[in-house]
């Protein structure tokens, strides 16, 4: 059972490796498709947000204050407020909401 886990821990390294060392290694020259470097562009933002947004839905303890923290953090982000502000403000806000619901 012991050796299983180191097993996994290597195989998993192993594969973590390979998947950024490969790209590196196998395109040496500068990528002229215009789709695939789009592609890879946006990627990044893509993963970001897979991981992000749910996490958002479920750090609170309810729902709402989620969802309240959500419109105000994408209503700033969307009137071009800074990152730091963003975050203050909808953290301030699902506080708040989940605040209030906890009085009523």
């Amino acid at each position: 059972m012991r050796y299983n886990i180191w097993a996994y821990i290597l195989v998993m390294a192993g594969v973590t490796y390979l998947v950024r060392m490969l790209p590196l290694a196998l395109m040496r020259k500068r990528l002229e498709n215009k789709f695939i470097r789009s592609f890879l562009f946006y990627v990044p933002y893509a993963v970001l947000t897979v991981m992000t947004v749910p996490a958002v839905f479920e750090s609170t303890g309810s729902l709402a204050s989620a969802c309240a923290g959500f419109a105000v953090a994408m209503l700033l982000a969307y009137r071009g407020a800074q990152l730091l502000p963003v975050a203050i403000a909808a953290c301030g806000t699902a506080f708040a909401v989940d605040w209030l619901l906890t009085l009523f």
